[in-house]
């Protein structure tokens, strides 16, 4: 038998790789995505080889992540319940893909991967290998209960990774598991299972790699330009996620949308964006539907051109500026002055507002008729 297991190195899919060789007496291919991990891969390969891997894949996948993942979803404004930018879940769909297309060509019978059951990354792994290939077996350790009995906890992984010679890194210093892409980087667990837990305290500063506290920011403002070219578990989970350049690209995305983009449009698009976002986050990137959502959404963004210039302070993103060849903001409209007359006339707005308020009128006329 023959596997492709997604392997970080950690101690968790350590662990898996050495048990699914030994349990399933299988071929075992380690297969880890370069999405943006930096000092993560540092002997990836040697650690899956030493640990019982046949064969160890890293593919960078970066320009792939960002081109036909990232800046789709960020094109649909999509923010999974007003405060998730998505980051860890939109990596799930390109891992799969490339596992199974690794799969393929090495004639393997099955894919795994190390997600627990109780998270939504199993989900994400394995509808994403239902859409792309329905022929394959997916194998999830944490939902068979021989693995769970043998491993009940972290302790027991420890144990097992000492006695079995498996090089890894765990320890007590950093109670909390970290996930990272170019994107962003989530923290989960340890201390962050505790909803009060202050997580931007500075006993929990250490913890973030891409960003620091407000308290710590500089004291002068920094000025940046970005320019855009047209082209299901059900339980809560706590996590602090660091998204800096998503939380700046999504911010000015919609500044220059708002200069770019009809009125009408951009509603219509915005309605659709808790759809898109659960879909992302309940792990349909390859569904239908997110490719029909898709089409609609890459037809709002033909004119989504131009030049936004931000500044940056403690914290805070402000727009200082914008400017697009698209642009729909027309001066001699908008102007208070005199000049815009020939182009509006705001005698026009009487018989506007009248009709808005016809049916207002009569149903205030109808409130206040007694009854009986």
């Amino acid at each position: 038998m023959k596997i492709v297991l997604a392997y970080s190195g950690g101690l968790d899919t350590s662990v898996i790789l050495r048990w699914l060789k030994e349990n399933y007496q299988a071929e075992i291919i380690a297969f880890c995505a370069d999405i943006g991990q930096e000092e993560e891969l540092a002997g990836l390969d040697e650690k899956a080889l030493s640990t019982g891997a046949t064969k160890c894949v890293i593919d960078d996948l970066r320009e792939e992540f960002a081109r036909d993942f990232i800046f789709p979803m960020m094109q649909a404004a999509a923010i999974y319940e007003g405060q998730y930018f998505l980051g860890t879940s939109i990596a799930r769909p390109l891992i799969a893909k490339r596992m199974v297309e690794i799969a393929r060509a090495e004639k393997a019978d099955a894919i795994a991967h190390g997600a627990t059951g109780k998270g939504n990354d199993q989900v994400r792994f394995e509808l994403s290998a239902a859409a792309l290939a329905p022929e394959l077996s997916v194998i999830a350790p944490w939902r068979e209960e021989r693995f769970r009995k043998e491993f009940p906890g972290r302790a027991e992984m420890i144990a097992y990774a000492a006695a079995q010679k498996i090089p890894v890194e765990a320890s007590a210093s950093k109670p909390y598991s970290m996930d990272r892409n170019l994107l962003h980087i989530s923290f989960e667990s340890g201390m962050l299972e505790d909803p009060w837990f202050d997580a931007s305290s500075a006993e929990a500063r250490g913890m973030y790699k891409l960003s620091v506290a407000p308290e710590e920011a500089p004291n002068e403002a920094e000025y940046i330009e970005m320019e855009f070219e047209n082209r299901f578990v059900g339980m809560k989970s706590r996590g602090v996620y660091e998204t800096p350049g998503g939380a700046l690209l999504h911010f000015a995305h919609r500044q220059m949308e708002s200069l770019t983009m009809d009125r009408e449009v951009m509603h219509l698009r915005d309605s659709l964006v808790p759809k898109y976002s659960e879909l992302v986050y309940n792990g349909f990137w390859f569904a239908p539907e997110r490719y029909a959502l898709q089409a609609l959404v890459t037809e709002t963004q033909r004119d989504v051109t131009g030049i936004v210039r931000l500044k940056l302070y403690k914290g805070n993103i402000i727009a200082a500026g914008r400017r697009s060849p698209k642009s729909l903001y027309d001066p001699q409209i908008a102007t208070m002055e005199g000049s815009g007359a020939d182009a509006y006339d705001q005698s026009d707005a009487t018989g506007f507002i009248r009709l808005n308020a016809l049916r207002l009128k009569a149903r205030a006329a109808i409130s206040e008729k007694p009854v009986g």
